[in-house]
């Protein structure tokens, strides 16, 4: 169980949550939702110990599994396999094992060997205890469902890309929490941030089916609508304009149908408020002309204004990010070229003999299943890695734009205002200035670490970054992640609306059909085929 009272959240001097009171426990399956950047992902680091609140009571008793937005750098020299098994304890009692079965195996001594077989029997038996050989084949089976091929889980953790080790933590987390474990039944708490993310169609189905079961309290941030429709039984609403957090409970349907009740009730009160405002403003300036009715006019737009104070014109929670991608600067007809990349992290080969030419203009999305090397490529193109054969020619005029799904681009421990002064020097400042403003940063949030930004807050930072750089060509890597419905609109309005070449891999159907393509890549084989709409199909099992 989860219990916090008094909860306030803070990101520098902005209050996020103030006099808060949460409880989660077994049963609860909660979707924690609200525009970006309203603290959601604030909100579920301190309730899994991550961060620290700013003031208030925190409590929390039994186990607890935590999936952040972006993937923790541990040993990554570890195999994937081990990775999960070690939620369990499992992958340092194989490894015990089978030094003791070498050693029963290689000493002739029989004093020796028989303290090899008494260790082997110990070890074996804490492994039954565990669920033994059953569990490792349930965390097989969970691997497999989350798209973790059988040939990933031998890889180090190093070897694998950002989405596959966000994978391996998901399945270790679900490992730890699930029915096949020696308790016979979970009481853990899952807090799971964005959950779905480079997931294809498959497994998130399969996912939508383990969170519906699970006996134990969740809480998940998500802007997948079929997840929160299947699985939540309430739902917590961030509310960024007034620091407090609104709670239903109440399954995903019926939350949208009171959301939309209470907005429209709030609308009405504003239009009435305002309507009795402008009588009374109305009256007070016809009064105002006459000494005697002064002191009357003056309480009447007291009044007035008493009414209206805090209804603004634009809610802060309903705005909206203007993305606009950058005019892109003049180049030749070929502006990037590749010819024969390859690609392999020690045995294990990626892809091999990829050829592309990125025409002005062009609009191309590459496809493959999770760990075909899609993220892999985008970053030879975009220089961020080296291929092992093969080389990537920078044609005339050539002005790259890298968007990578994991935030790479980022300085985490850098300011909002460093990492854009970082990615356009030449720009001035209150150029500069405008241009956060338009992506709702402004203020004391132009100080804090990039690092502390939710993910949406990432994204939108990143994105700012490729607007004033003049690309063009941009490498866009899942752009559509981490936003809520409204920003990730504005996403596919510019790609719309971008008149340079975009090399596009993602899950997102919607984020392809507002590119409209005209070839797509298909990994590992890197073969090349002009766009159809059958393609599509394999967007989100991709």
């Amino acid at each position: 169980m989860i219990t916090a009272t008094d909860l306030e959240l803070r990101a520098g001097s902005r209050i996020l949550l103030s006099d808060a009171s949460l409880r989660i426990q077994a049963g609860d399956r909660i979707g924690l939702v609200g525009r970006n950047g309203a603290g959601k992902t604030t909100t579920l680091r301190v309730l899994a110990g991550e961060g620290e609140p700013y003031g208030g009571d925190l409590r929390r008793t039994g186990e607890l599994g935590y999936l952040p937005q972006d993937p923790r750098e541990g040993d990554l020299s570890v195999t994937a396999k081990d990775r999960v098994l070690s939620a369990r304890g499992l992958d340092e009692l194989l490894r015990e094992m089978e030094k003791a079965q070498t050693a029963m195996a290689e000493h002739a001594d029989d004093s020796v060997r028989d303290k090899a077989v008494r260790k082997y029997g110990r070890l074996e038996e804490r492994f039954a205890g565990l669920g033994g050989y059953a569990a490792e084949s349930e965390a097989a089976r969970i691997c497999s469902n989350l798209g973790l091929a059988d040939r990933v889980l031998t890889q180090p953790l190093s070897t694998l890309s950002g989405g596959q080790r966000r994978r391996v933590e998901l399945a270790r987390i679900l490992f730890a929490a699930s029915e096949a474990g020696a308790g016979g039944g979970s009481g853990t708490i899952l807090l799971l941030d964005e959950p779905t993310n480079h997931l294809d169609a498959d497994s998130i189905t399969w996912l939508r089916g383990f969170l519906k079961g699970h006996s134990g309290g969740l809480v998940v941030i998500s802007h997948d609508v079929e997840l929160l429709g299947d699985v939540v039984n309430k739902v917590w609403f961030l509310d960024a304009m007034r620091g407090e957090v609104d709670i239903y409970n109440m399954g995903w349907k019926r939350y949208l149908d009171a959301r939309a009740a209470d907005e429209k009730r709030r609308r009405r009160e504003r239009a009435n408020a305002e309507k009795k405002a402008g009588v009374l403003m109305d009256q007070a300036n016809k009064m105002r002309a006459k000494a005697t009715k002064a002191v009357a006019a003056q309480n009447m737009i007291k009044r007035a204004e008493k009414l209206v104070a805090g209804l603004d014109e634009v809610r802060q929670s309903d705005r909206v990010a203007k993305i606009r991608f950058p005019e892109p600067a003049p180049c030749g007809k070929t502006p990037l070229l590749a010819e024969g990349l390859s690609k392999s992290y020690g045995s294990l080969e990626i892809f091999t003999g990829v050829d592309l030419a990125i025409d002005k203009g062009s609009r191309v999305v590459i496809l493959g299943l999770n760990g075909a090397g899609k993220t892999t490529l985008l970053r030879l193109l975009g220089g961020m890695e080296t291929a092992d054969s093969g080389e990537v020619i920078a044609g005339h005029g050539l002005r790259l734009g890298y968007y990578a799904q994991e935030h790479e681009t980022l300085d985490h421990a850098a300011s909002v205002w460093s990492n854009i002064r970082h990615a356009a020097p030449d720009t001035g400042e209150q150029q500069l200035r405008s241009l956060l403003g338009t992506f709702l940063f402004s203020g004391e949030q132009l100080d804090q670490p990039a690092g502390t930004l939710s993910g949406g807050e990432k994204t939108r930072l990143a994105l700012a970054g490729l607007v004033s750089s003049a690309a063009n060509v941009l490498l866009l890597d899942e752009p559509t992640n981490n936003l809520d419905p409204a920003s990730r609109e504005q996403v596919l309005d510019a790609l719309r609306r971008y008149s340079g070449a975009v090399v596009l891999v993602t899950h997102d159907p919607g984020a392809v059909e507002a590119l409209e393509p005209e070839r797509v890549i298909l990994l590992p084989d890197g073969s090349e085929d002009h766009w159809s709409a059958e393609y599509l199909e394999l967007v989100q099992l991709a």
